[in-house]
C-alpha cells in the first residue's frame, strides 16, 4: 500500500527523507491520506474525505480546526519538545537583555557609526547601557513542560536561584527539573518573589491575559518579564502601564505586535524561538514518524484531539482495526459485538478517552470483513473505521 502525503508548507529534508517506499508526496490535497504543515492556515481548508491525519511540525496548532477534524475522525499530531532547546537558548539569550541593555548598546553604535571617535565617545555613554548579573537573582519559572525544564536547569547552571509554578506538571516532567529548583505551589509567591519571570504555558482560556494588572501589581518593583511562548499571555495595556511607571524594568517578548512596539522598555525579537536549522529538522523528523505510526500501525503519540494509544507494529498475521468515536457509554460492547456477529475473535482490544473523543484499537485472529466495517461503521458515535495493513 502507497500512502499519499501533502505538504502544506516547505518541511526540512531530515524529515521528508525518512518516508519510506510506502510513501509518496503529492500535490494534489484531494488525494493525500496525511497532510504535514508548519505555519499554513488550515481553518478553510476542504478537507477530503481519505484525510486521515494531519502532523504539524511545532508545537503551536492554532492553524489547525481541531474540533472540526475530531468530528471528521481526522488525528492531529503536533511535535512537543522537538524544538526546546532552540526556544530554552533564545530566553537564556533573553535573560541577558534584560539584565543589560544590550539592544541599546548596540543601537547607540549603529546610531554613532560615523563618529571618527566613537571608541572614545563609547568610553562615556557606556554608562547609560549599564545592568546587572543575573547570577544569584531569582528567577521565576510559569510552567515546567519541555520548555520550562529545560530554562530552568539553564538557569540553576548560571547561577539563578530557581523557582518553578506548574500545578500540572507530568511526572515525567518532573524528573527532568533539577532538585535545585523550588517548587512553588502558589503562582502570588513566584510575583512577589522574583526578579526576573519567564512564561512558559500554552494559551488558554485560564492563561489567557495572566500577566495582566492584578499580577504585575503583585510583582516586585524592577522586575523582567520575558514571554517566549505566546503573546496573548500577557495583557498588553497592563505591561504597558508597568514599564511606564516603572514596576516593569523590561519587557523581552518574542512576539511583535503593534501595541508591544509602542512600549518603552521593551526588547521585541520577530518570533525567532524556533528559528534554527536544528529546530526544524527535529520538528520535521518527529511529525513524519507520528504520521507514519499512525498510518501503518494506528499508533497514537502527541495527539491534540485524541487520546494516545498504542499497541506496537501491527500483527504480520490476522487484522488491525481502528475505530476513532465519540467518548459515549456502550460503545466497546457495541464495537465488540459488531465483530462477534461478523465471526471475528478479537485477540487484543485498547481503549483511550480524551474529553468528547474515544479511540479503539483492536487486533483480531484473523482479516476482517468489509461487512464487519461497515457494520461498525454504522454505529451511532462512530467517525472513521480503519483497517490497517
Amino acid at each position: 500500500m502507497t500512502y499519499a502525503i501533502h505538504c502544506m508548507n516547505n518541511i526540512s529534508d531530515k524529515g521528508i527523507a525518512l518516508l519510506s517506499s510506502d510513501y509518496k508526496l503529492t500535490d494534489d490535497l484531494s488525494q493525500s491520506e496525511g497532510i504535514l504543515v508548519r505555519s499554513a492556515s488550515l481553518h478553510d481548508v476542504e478537507f477530503p474525505e481519505g484525510l486521515r491525519a494531519i502532523a504539524r511540525a511545532g508545537a503551536g496548532v492554532n492553524n489547525i480546526p481541531l474540533d472540526r477534524c475530531a468530528e471528521a475522525g481526522i488525528v492531529v499530531f503536533n511535535t512537543p519538545g522537538a524544538n526546546a532547546n532552540a526556544v530554552k537558548e533564545l530566553v537564556i539569550a533573553g535573560l541577558m537583555m534584560g539584565a543589560r541593555d544590550i539592544a541599546g548598546g548596540i543601537a547607540w553604535c549603529r546610531d554613532n557609526a560615523d563618529d571618527p571617535n566613537i571608541g572614545k565617545a563609547s568610553e562615556k555613554a557606556k554608562k547609560a547601557f549599564a545592568g546587572t548579573e543575573i547570577m544569584g537573582k531569582k528567577l521565576g519559572v510559569i510552567g515546567l513542560g519541555a520548555i520550562g525544564a529545560l530554562v530552568a536547569n539553564a538557569a540553576v547552571d548560571l547561577g539563578m536561584d530557581v523557582y518553578g509554578y506548574d500545578p500540572f506538571v507530568s511526572v515525567d516532567a518532573a524528573w527532568r527539573v533539577s532538585s535545585a529548583v523550588h517548587h512553588v505551589t502558589n503562582l502570588d509567591d513566584i510575583y512577589a518573589t522574583c526578579d526576573y519571570l519567564t512564561i512558559h504555558v500554552p494559551a488558554l482560556p485560564d492563561t489567557i491575559g495572566m500577566i495582566g494588572a492584578q499580577a504585575i501589581a503583585q510583582m516586585k518593583g524592577d522586575v523582567v518579564v520575558l514571554n517566549f511562548s505566546r503573546d496573548t499571555l500577557v495583557d498588553e495595556a497592563a505591561m504597558a502601564a508597568g514599564l511606564e511607571s516603572g514596576k516593569v524594568r523590561r519587557y523581552i517578548t518574542d512576539f511583535a505586535t503593534p501595541a508591544v512596539m509602542k512600549m518603552q522598555g521593551a526588547v521585541v525579537l520577530p518570533h525567532l524561538g524556533a528559528s534554527t536549522a536544528e529546530a526544524e529538522e527535529n520538528c520535521a523528523a518527529m511529525a513524519v514518524r507520528e504520521l507514519m505510526d499512525y498510518l501503518e500501525n494506528g499508533n497514537i503519540a502527541n495527539s491534540v484531539n485524541y487520546p494516545a494509544c498504542s499497541m506496537g507494529p501491527r500483527p504480520a498475521e490476522g487484522g488491525r482495526i481502528a475505530v476513532l468515536h465519540a467518548n459515549v457509554p456502550n460503545m466497546i460492547s457495541q464495537i465488540s459485538g459488531a465483530l462477534a456477529d461478523a465471526g471475528a475473535n478479537i485477540a487484543n482490544l485498547t481503549n483511550k478517552a480524551r474529553g468528547e473523543h474515544a479511540y479503539t484499537l483492536i487486533d483480531t485472529d484473523s482479516a476482517v470483513a468489509e461487512e464487519a466495517l461497515s457494520a461498525l461503521r454504522a454505529i451511532e458515535g462512530v467517525r472513521r473505521v480503519r483497517s490497517i495493513g
